[in-house]
């Protein structure tokens, strides 16, 4: 059961971080100008990539072991929705991710607010499945 909690605890920080960079973050830059808003963009997606995305392989590892341990499939439908923005954010987002990336930040570039825009909107699947995850963690502690 501890396990279980941990697995919980662990995808509740993901789905926190994922929300606060939609409800926070992502509205907070789209006020900045066009050159701003990439030079902001740029650092953050790097450090929060780095940060989530090892956030999900520790809450999936843990989902995993608690669906072992107890037999309980909330805890596997945890994992798997805890380890589903990895392949979102590969398949859908990277396109969009790799133009931002190689965007001048120091220069002025009429495409990185529309793509900033998009990749937002793309987040929102990331936000939904850390939720759905926690959810599943949720009922599978009680």
């Amino acid at each position: 059961m501890l396990v279980g909690l941990l697995a919980l605890t662990v995808t509740a920080a993901f789905a926190g971080a994922a929300i606060y960079v939609s409800v926070a973050e992502q509205p907070a830059r789209l006020r900045l100008d066009d050159r701003a808003l990439l030079q902001e963009w740029q650092p953050s997606y790097k450090r929060g990539a780095a940060m989530q995305a090892s956030i999900a392989v520790v809450a999936c590892v843990l989902g995993v072991i608690a669906w072992w341990q107890t037999g309980n499939l909330a805890y596997l439908v945890g994992a798997v929705l805890i380890i589903l923005p990895w392949p979102w954010t590969l398949i859908a987002m990277m396109p969009t991710n790799r133009l931002l990336e190689a965007m001048d930040a120091a220069a002025a570039n009429p495409q990185a607010r529309a793509l900033i825009v998009k990749w937002g909107n793309l987040h929102l699947i990331r936000v939904m499945l850390g939720v759905l995850a926690a959810l599943a963690f949720l009922w599978g502690s009680v």
